[in-house]
């Protein structure tokens, strides 16, 4: 059944190209990766290929999501985290106040927003400084509180030496911890051009604390990617290289794993990451 989805995906796009519409975006791509329930996820991000109009997910779960941006001017780049509201639509002014995420803390240098378009919610944006090829760190730790969720994010980057605490959001789940794992990679300028870019990045060392009180490696993951008519069809790629998943999109690249396909590492997982001082601020 999802192989005749995508085909007659494959289809439709090509219908359009040949309608004379050319794609306005490279294809999103994403890892999801299987694990329990967790408290805290942290994640390994190395972006090697960049491009204006980039985002770089490295943890994202069924309430969010936390990364890196290039916007589109080439010197504005961002760390970028966001925890939806437990409401449908994409009108962040029609959300009820008792509906909306609560912000419980605002770290240094930070914006909070509400955002909408792609559902409603709380957005941190903070100016970063991130390089290719650099490896730059993120963790997510949630506090379940009755029928809410409290969700906090650090990121470490090369450029500080340290852990940035960015912000803790809280928003109502039915009492949910961390579940969905996942990392992708997206182009949001969508000017027709960008989907002739190349955008790569790499994925390594990703670990979740259960509820049960241990650390699980993210050894495993499934290729997918988003479905758009107006999207880029065929350069997409997954795969792993050394210990690390990779993610690839637009431009040049070549499909060299099938969507739907479950992606092991070739190496075995780092050590489990020196973070107890930090879960416990």
């Amino acid at each position: 059944m999802r192989r005749l989805s995508f085909l007659l995906f494959v289809v439709t796009a090509t219908l359009c190209l040949q309608a004379g519409e050319p794609p306005r975006a490279a294809r999103s791509v994403h890892l999801n990766y299987p694990a329990p329930d967790g408290d805290a996820y942290y994640n390994e991000m190395v972006i090697q290929q960049s491009v204006p109009g980039s985002y770089f997910m490295a943890c994202g779960w069924d309430t969010g999501y936390f990364g890196l941006q290039q916007l589109v001017q080439p010197e504005e780049k961002v760390v970028l985290f966001s925890v939806w509201d437990p409401t449908r639509g994409d009108d962040p002014g029609a959300v009820k106040p008792e509906d909306r995420v609560e912000v419980l803390y605002s770290g240094a240098g930070v914006r909070i927003r509400r955002f909408g378009g792609e559902g409603t919610g709380g957005q941190c944006m903070g100016k970063c400084v991130w390089d290719l090829g650099a490896t730059n760190r993120f963790l997510v730790q949630c506090n379940v509180e009755s029928n809410k969720t409290a969700y906090t994010a650090w990121v470490w980057l090369p450029a500080t030496n340290g852990w940035w605490k960015l912000a803790t959001f809280r928003t109502r789940t039915n009492g949910k911890a961390l579940r969905s794992y996942h990392s992708f990679v997206e182009d949001f300028h969508r000017n027709g051009e960008s989907a002739k870019q190349n955008r790569r990045a790499t994925y390594g060392n990703g670990w979740v604390h259960t509820t049960r009180g241990d650390w699980v490696s993210l050894d495993r993951a499934r290729f997918t990617a988003s479905n758009a008519t107006w999207e880029s069809p065929d350069n997409i790629d997954a795969g792993a290289v050394g210990n690390c998943f990779y993610l690839a999109t637009g431009g040049e690249i070549s499909a060299s794993t099938r969507l739907h396909e479950t992606i092991s590492r070739g190496g075995p997982a780092g050590p489990v990451p020196a973070l107890d001082l930090l879960l416990k601020r």
